[in-house]
């Protein structure tokens, strides 16, 4: 059993910086894939960024060039490094792990999710 507990979201201006973490109870080294979400207020939760254990990453189409995924084995933590924030990347904040390979953008592959952190960017 994995618990995930992420931490470091805020309130920052437009244009600021924020690193969120994903620190895992259990290992991490089962996990195949880690991924962060996000959710905005009134919308659907959405894959924002994904790490598998060959160090491959994927990003969406509108987070890329501006934040960063990094997976560290051991420190069992997962970061997600928000840079150039905007407005639209208001929302509650999720890590989630899964055991297997299947395709993060559909969120019920994952096996483990933490409670989230709240990013507000204000304009």
């Amino acid at each position: 059993q994995v618990q995930l507990v992420e931490s470091g979201g805020g309130l920052v201006q437009a244009g600021g910086s924020l690193r969120l973490s994903c620190s895992a109870s259990g290992t991490l080294i089962g996990a195949k894939t880690m991924g962060w979400y996000r959710q905005a207020p009134g919308k659907q939760r959405e894959l924002v960024a994904s790490i598998r254990n060959s160090d491959t990453t994927n990003y969406a189409d509108f987070v890329k060039g501006r934040f960063t995924i990094v997976r560290l084995f051991a420190k069992n933590t997962v970061y997600l490094q928000m840079t150039n924030l905007k407005p639209e990347d208001t929302g509650a904040y999720y890590c989630a792990s899964s055991d297997g390979m299947g395709e993060p953008t559909h969120d019920y592959n994952m096996n483990y999710w933490g409670k989230g952190t709240l990013v507000t960017v204000s304009s």
